[in-house]
Formats: C-alpha cells, sequence, structure tokens
C-alpha cells in the first residue's frame, strides 16, 4: 500500500474524528471524569497531529513494518486519554504494520467509539481487543504474526516480562511515568513561566505523564512565585466535568487517589505545609499545592498523577541539576531563566534520540525545554517528534543478531516498529 493511500486513510480517520467530536467528549466524560473543556481541546491537538502525517513523508515513506509484510504490532494503550491515542495507533499504521489495539478497562465505551471509526475505515488492519492486559501481552509474546509490542502504563507492571520478551525474542517498547522536574531561575520571565505551569500541571485535572511533578523555584523569587501560583489554583473551578466552566474533575483512578492521600499524609508528617487545597471527596482531589517539599517525601519521590503539585526552593544552579538528576523517571525537564538556566537545561539534556545503554540509564531527560511551553515543544508528538525517556520513564528491549539488548531515550513508534526498505 502506497502512503498516499495511507495517508488517505489517515485524513478519513480525520473527517471521522471530526464528525464524531461530540460523542467522543461526551464518552471521554462519562467513562474518565475529564472535563469537556480538556476533552474538547484533546481532540483539537489530535486532528493538528493527524494533519502532520503529509510532513512526516521523509521519515515514513520508505520503511517497511518490522516482522515483513503483513506482520502485526500489538499496542497497549493507557487510560489518560481519549483521542490522543489515534496517534500512537496510526504512527505504528502508517509504516505498512497491522495494529492489535487494547485500550485500558477504565475506556471500554471511548475503545468501542473508536473501534466504529476505524472499521471502515482500515478494516482488518487495526482490530480492538477487550481482553485484560496480562492476557494481551501473553498473547502476544507467543503470536508469530507480532513482530513488536508497544506498551503505555506503569513501568511496575511492565519490569516483570523482561525474561519473557527475552525468550520469545520479540521486540518491547514501553512508555512509562514522568515525575517531570519544572525549574524556575530568578531571572526568568515570571509570567512565562507560570502560564505553562498552570496550563500544564492542571490539563486533566493533572493526569498526565508529562505534567510538572516537582516544581523547584530559586530562593528569592520563591516566596512571591509560590504566593501568585496559589492564587491562581485557588480560582480553579472544581466540580462536574459536564460543566464548560470545570478546571478540575474526579480522578480517574481509585489507586492514584489512593497514592495521593499518602503523598500528603507523609508531606505533612515531614514538614511540609499545604498552602491551598489538600482535601479529597472520593476520587475528588481539589487542587493542591504543598509548599517546602524535601526530596525524601513521596510526593517527590513517586509519580504524582492529579492535581498536586510539590514546590520546593532551591539556591544554586549546581544544587537545583544534582536534584533534579537525582530520580527513576526521566521523561521530561522545563527549565525557565537566563545563562544558568540554560546549563542546567544542557545538563540534563539526553541523546536527540534512543540509542543502546547497558542498563536503566538515570539522571537525564528524553525531552528538555527552555523557556518555551508544553505545547509548543510538544507538538508533534509520536508524528514527527520523537519522545521517550530514561531510567524507568521508558524503554525498548529487543535482541539483534542473538543479541538481547535495552535502549533508551526519545524515540518514534513508527521508526521502532519499522525497517528501512
Amino acid at each position: 500500500m502506497s502512503y498516499d493511500v495511507k495517508l488517505g486513510k489517515i485524513m478519513d480517520l480525520c473527517g471521522a474524528i471530526g464528525q464524531n467530536r461530540e460523542k467522543i467528549i461526551d464518552r471521554a466524560v462519562r467513562d474518565l471524569q475529564f472535563t469537556v473543556r480538556d476533552s474538547g481541546q484533546e481532540v483539537d491537538i489530535v486532528l493538528d497531529r493527524l494533519m502532520m502525517f503529509r510532513e512526516a513523508r521523509p521519515i515514513l515513506e520508505n520503511r517497511v513494518p518490522l516482522g515483513g509484510p503483513g506482520s502485526k504490532v500489538s499496542l497497549m494503550l493507557s487510560y489518560n486519554g481519549s483521542s490522543w491515542l489515534n496517534t500512537a495507533i496510526t504512527s505504528i499504521y502508517m509504516t505498512g504494520n497491522r495494529v492489535n489495539v487494547k485500550f485500558s478497562s477504565k475506556g471500554r465505551d471511548v475503545m468501542d467509539l473508536t473501534e466504529r471509526m476505524y472499521r471502515p475505515i482500515f478494516g482488518d488492519d487495526v482490530t480492538f481487543h477487550g481482553v485484560g492486559g496480562r492476557e494481551f501481552l501473553e498473547k502476544s509474546m507467543r503470536d508469530p504474526e507480532v513482530s513488536a509490542i508497544v506498551v503505555f502504563g506503569s513501568d511496575a507492571n511492565i519490569l516483570g516480562y523482561e525474561g519473557l520478551c527475552r525468550e520469545s525474542g520479540k521486540k518491547l517498547v514501553f512508555e512509562g511515568p514522568g515525575q517531570d522536574p519544572f525549574i524556575v531561575f530568578s531571572d526568568a520571565d515570571m509570567d512565562l513561566a507560570m502560564q505553562d505551569l498552570m496550563n500544564a500541571k492542571f490539563w486533566y485535572s493533572g493526569q498526565t505523564c508529562t505534567a510538572p511533578k516537582r516544581i523547584f523555584v530559586q530562593r528569592p523569587v520563591y516566596e512571591r512565585f509560590l504566593e501568585t501560583f496559589a492564587g491562581k489554583v485557588r480560582r480553579l473551578v472544581v466540580g462536574d466535568p459536564r460543566d464548560p466552566k470545570t478546571d478540575i474533575s474526579p480522578v480517574a483512578s481509585t489507586l492514584a487517589v489512593e497514592r495521593i492521600a499518602a503523598q500528603l499524609r507523609d508531606a505533612r508528617e515531614k514538614g511540609a505545609e499545604i498552602i491551598e487545597g489538600g482535601k479529597i471527596e472520593g476520587n475528588l482531589i481539589y487542587p493542591t499545592v504543598v509548599k517546602n517539599a524535601t526530596d525524601d517525601m513521596l510526593g517527590m519521590r513517586e509519580e504524582v498523577f492529579g492535581p498536586v503539585a510539590f514546590t520546593s526552593p532551591f539556591d544554586t544552579a549546581g544544587e537545583v541539576r544534582a536534584r533534579a538528576a537525582d530520580h527513576k523517571y526521566g521523561l521530561r525537564a522545563a527549565v525557565f531563566g537566563g545563562p544558568d538556566a540554560a546549563q542546567v537545561a544542557e545538563a540534563l539534556k539526553g541523546e536527540d534520540y534512543c540509542h543502546p545503554v547497558p542498563g536503566y540509564s538515570f539522571g537525564k531527560f528524553g525531552t528538555v525545554v527552555l523557556n518555551d511551553t508544553r505545547s509548543r515543544s510538544w507538538r508533534g508528538a509520536f508524528i514527527t517528534k520523537a519522545i521517550g525517556g530514561y531510567g524507568y520513564s521508558g524503554w525498548i528491549w529487543e535482541t539483534v543478531d542473538g543479541k538481547f539488548r535495552m535502549k533508551q531515550g526519545p524515540k518514534l513508534l513508527s521508526i521502532e516498529t519499522s525497517l528501512p526498505a
């Protein structure tokens, strides 16, 4: 199938998504408790990204499936999204792969709607499966038609599959959590930093892997920055996800809620101050700002998957660089400021594309942005922009010439599930 034919199918999918826009939003609200506004914004972002397959032609046109003609890639998706998932599916499809897709059980209605949009366009080239995650993974490992498996989810759930991956010889591409540092120096453009922090932190009520999680602000401006931040957080509207005015809605995962409750208890016990929010009602977590967090607190060591911001002052560039790097997750880092900020950003950045590593590599980040917003820096993700991380934020296991190896760093799913023609 030529690139133009496949591209035509992507344009047909864009049409179907546009026609079903309100249904997609409704299911995201109903299934996952995401707000109407966030879900609508996601649809618009996805349509923009899918159109970028036109720009991706030089990258993808002369690629063939990793396992040869007719081979399959199994794709297991997380719940934190409704329409962005289309970019992962189509990026694998565009290099000639057939795709087995498994949605999270939390998004069953979203999957059903997506399947109804795909069937008339892609036929059996993209199929959807409602089995459990373990069954889907293990079946994919055994299926001779499956050349690679792509998983979005928790590192704790995937680490145990290394032995099976070695045994089967399958390639496994994992995209996992982040506990991303957000660093503000005294000479930063405070309006730009604050705008990005509010937008990136509270989109989907904090349920994104790339949301700022560890917020470091240089001490001379820490109190002033925090006062402004807390004031803006106080004005966020908490409530019914169906109300277009709502900013913060219930968190979809009960496990995530339990972890955040434990993180806040731990922070209080270790001397941090909650200057805004802190209330949890069922799965509704009120937007929260934690002051004077220390690196030993659970909220700084574990992923915070909700609308809770752990903030901490720092003094020097060397200090914040070391603290940001000292973590098991290395997905994305954002740095705001002048010359010192530029040096820190350069020190935290990994390589431009994934590469072989002797083991899990800590202290680097797959994406590092300097004085830029998440919306701009993340444009084209999965299509033209390689994303992914270091440490336990993401990796590739593969067997090459009979030898098992690991790669880490930013990647394109399309490239990692295909070969040059």
